[in-house]
């Protein structure tokens, strides 16, 4: 699962794709498609991957909302070659709760007596 968040600045995708290609003349599609409400929110055609040792890079700006999971697809000529989720939250990985800064500690009166 990649980890993006709610912002305006580039983020950056690391993907091993299912196959590699030696020249830089092939076109890719990426898809970022919300699966709440099955929207694209991204599609784009690019050959501006970044080769890194054995796994490619794609930096670019994505409309993301926070707390929402989208579906990441990348093809090359419709063949699929890398697919992955996108969770999109601004809390640090390191330190995520699903119940952050919403729960409420409850009190309560009741006192056992123990024999």
């Amino acid at each position: 699962m990649i980890i993006l968040q709610n912002t305006s600045s580039s983020q950056t995708i690391n993907f091993i794709p299912r196959e590699y290609e030696t020249s830089g003349s092939n076109i890719y599609n990426i898809s970022i498609i919300n699966e709440t409400t099955n929207k694209s929110v991204y599609d784009v055609d690019t050959n501006s991957f970044t080769a890194v040792d054995y796994y490619y890079q794609y930096s670019a700006v994505f409309t993301l909302v926070e707390d929402t999971f989208y579906t990441l697809t990348i093809k090359k000529s419709g063949n699929v070659i890398y697919k992955d989720k996108i969770f999109c939250t601004n809390q640090t990985v390191s330190t995520y709760s699903v119940n952050n800064n919403e729960y409420d500690e409850q009190e309560t009166t009741n006192e056992f007596i123990v024999l």
